[in-house]
C-alpha cells in the first residue's frame, strides 16, 4: 500500500470528506462547488476519449514560481508557505474565439492559465489577460461563445450576432471597452499582464478566511500592436506570438511576471460598493492595495507541442488546501465545465498524462476509462469505505464552511451598475487612446445588419460616459437615441 494514506482527488489534493456531499444547509440542495463530488460522478459516467471549443490556439512554456513575500497569515497553501520556496509550473497562453489554425494577432482576450505542481497536488489558476469578463453568470456562456464563433448558415464570423448579444447584455460593457482598446491586441505574449479575474477564498492555518484577487504583472512592460501591423502579421506570420515566446526562451531571454494579490476581509463583501463576486467588476486598488506574493519565470520550452501544450488541461476547480472557491456565479459554473471539457476532449484520465500529472502522490478509487495507461490500481481495494486499509478522507483538509442565506432560486446579482467602471476606464485614457478605442469600435460595428442593435449599444457607451457614446454615434453616422 501507499506510504501516504490520504484519499486524494485526481489532481493530488487531499479529500476532507468522502461520505457527505456539500449542500446549502442540512437538507440541500447539493452545491456545484463540491468539485470532488462532480469529479467522482463525471469520471464514473465515463468508466465504460478533439480541438478545444474555446482557447483552441495556444502556446505554452515551463518555469517556476518563487515566493518573495510572506503571505502565510492569509493562506495555508503549502507552496506559498515561505519566502524563497520554488514550485515548478506550466503556463498556456491562448486566444479565445479562433480555431487551432487562426492568427495570433487578432483582437481577442488572451487566456492565461497557470498550473502549479505543488506538494499538495496541482493548483490551476485559469485566468485571462483582463481583470474582468463579458458575462457574470455561467448560464450565459454557451450563448456568448456561439456569437464569437461561426454563423451556422454562412460559416462566417457574424458581427451582428456579436453586437446583438453585447447590446442585450450590458454587463459586458467593461470588458468590451478593454477589448476594443489598445490592450485588445498585445504585442507579444510576454508583454501583457495576467489575472485570475474571479474572486477566490484564501484560508489560513487557523481557519480564518479572506477574499482574494490575483494580478500577474509583466516585468517586460506592457506593449500592444497597432491594428494595421496586427492585420499585416496575421496574414504574413499567423503564429507570431507562438514564435516570439519560443524564441525568447530558447535564446535565454526568460519572461517573468510578479504576482500580486488584493486581499478583502470576509465581512467587507457585504458592504463593498460593487459586488466583489461579480467578475465584470474590479476592486479599487485604493481600497485593497496590491500585495506582492512572488515571481513567475518561464525558462523551458516544451519538447513536444502536442504532448505538453495541446494535452495540457486546466480547471479552476483544481484547488489545494488553503485556496477555495467564492460565490462568483461564473466561477461556480467553470468549476464543473472545465474539467468536464477535458474528460470529453482528452479523456477521463487526462490528469494522469505527464504534463498534467501531479508531483504529489495520487490515491483514489477512480478506475478504467479510455487510455488508462498506468497500473489502474492493480489488485488493490477499489471502493471506499473499506476494511482493507485503503486511502481515506482527512477531515483536517475539508474546505472551510461558507455561511449562506436565502432560498434556492434562480437569483440575479443585486448590483446592476454596468456603467461606472467602464466610464472610469474611458476617462483614464489619453485622448489618443480614446480616439483609437472609438475607431476600433466603429470599425467593428459598421457591418452590423440592424440599426437598432447599433443604437442599443450606443446607449450603453453613452451611459458610461456621454462623450464615449457621442463619439461612437458620430463615427457610425447615427444620431443619439431619444431614450439616452
Amino acid at each position: 500500500m501507499s506510504t501516504n494514506n490520504k484519499l486524494t482527488t485526481s489532481w493530488g489534493a487531499p479529500v476532507g470528506d468522502n461520505q457527505n456531499s456539500q449542500t446549502a444547509g442540512q437538507r440541500g440542495p447539493t452545491l456545484i462547488q463540491d468539485v470532488h463530488l462532480l469529479e467522482k460522478l463525471a469520471h464514473f459516467n465515463r468508466e465504460r476519449v478533439p480541438e478545444r471549443v474555446v482557447h483552441a490556439k495556444g502556446a505554452g512554456a515551463h518555469g517556476y514560481f518563487e515566493v518573495t513575500n510572506d503571505v502565510s497569515k492569509y493562506t495555508k497553501a503549502n507552496f506559498l508557505s515561505e519566502v524563497g520556496k520554488r514550485t515548478p509550473m506550466f503556463i498556456r497562453f491562448s486566444t479565445v474565439a479562433g480555431e487551432l489554425g487562426s492568427a495570433d494577432t487578432v483582437r481577442d482576450p488572451r487566456g492565461f492559465a497557470v498550473k502549479f505542481y505543488t506538494e499538495e497536488g496541482n493548483y490551476d489558476l485559469v485566468g485571462n489577460n483582463t481583470p474582468v469578463f463579458f458575462i457574470r453568470d455561467a448560464i450565459k456562456f454557451p450563448d456568448f461563445i456561439h456569437t464569437q464563433k461561426r454563423d451556422p448558415k454562412t460559416h462566417l464570423k457574424n458581427p451582428t450576432a456579436v453586437w446583438d448579444f453585447w447590446s442585450l447584455s450590458p454587463e459586458s460593457l467593461h470588458q468590451v471597452t478593454i477589448l476594443m482598446s489598445d490592450r485588445g491586441i498585445p504585442a507579444t505574449l510576454r508583454h501583457q499582464h495576467g489575472f485570475g479575474s474571479h474572486t477566490f477564498k484564501w484560508v489560513n492555518e487557523q481557519g480564518e478566511g479572506v477574499w482574494v484577487k490575483y494580478h500577474f504583472k509583466t516585468e517586460q512592460g506592457i506593449k500592444n500592436l497597432d491594428v494595421n501591423l496586427a492585420a499585416k502579421l496575421a496574414g504574413e506570420n499567423p503564429d507570431y506570438h507562438t514564435e516570439d515566446l519560443f524564441n525568447a526562451i530558447e535564446n535565454g531571454d526568460f519572461p517573468a511576471w510578479k504576482l500580486y494579490v488584493q486581499i478583502m476581509p470576509m465581512e467587507d463583501a457585504n458592504t463593498y460598493r460593487f459586488d466583489p463576486f461579480d467578475v465584470t467588476k474590479v476592486w479599487s486598488q485604493k481600497d485593497y492595495p496590491l500585495i506582492e506574493v512572488g515571481r513567475m519565470v518561464l525558462n523551458k520550452n516544451p519538447e513536444n507541442y502536442f504532448a505538453e501544450v495541446e494535452q495540457a488541461t486546466f480547471s479552476p476547480g483544481a484547488f489545494v488546501p488553503g485556496i477555495e472557491a467564492s460565490p462568483d456565479k461564473m466561477l461556480q459554473g467553470r468549476l464543473f465545465a472545465y474539467s468536464d471539457a477535458h474528460r470529453y476532449r482528452v479523456g477521463a484520465n487526462h490528469n494522469a498524462l505527464p504534463i498534467n500529472r501531479p508531483k504529489a502522490e495520487v490515491n483514489n478509487y477512480q478506475r478504467d476509462g479510455q487510455m488508462r495507461f498506468d497500473s489502474n490500481g492493480g489488485g488493490s481495494v477499489y471502493y471506499e469505505p473499506n476494511s482493507f486499509g485503503g486511502p481515506k478522507e482527512s477531515p483536517e483538509d475539508k474546505p472551510a464552511a461558507l455561511p449562506i442565506t436565502g432560498v434556492a432560486d434562480s437569483v440575479a446579482y443585486d448590483h446592476n451598475d454596468h456603467y461606472t467602471q467602464a466610464g472610469d476606464l474611458y476617462r483614464l485614457m489619453s485622448e489618443e487612446e480614446r480616439a483609437r478605442l472609438v475607431e476600433n469600435i466603429v470599425g467593428a460595428m459598421k457591418p452590423v445588419a440592424l440599426e437598432e442593435i447599433k443604437l442599443r449599444q450606443i446607449q450603453h457607451f453613452y451611459k458610461a460616459d456621454p462623450e464615449y457614446g457621442t463619439r461612437v454615434a458620430q463615427g457610425l453616422g447615427l444620431s443619439l437615441p431619444v431614450e439616452v
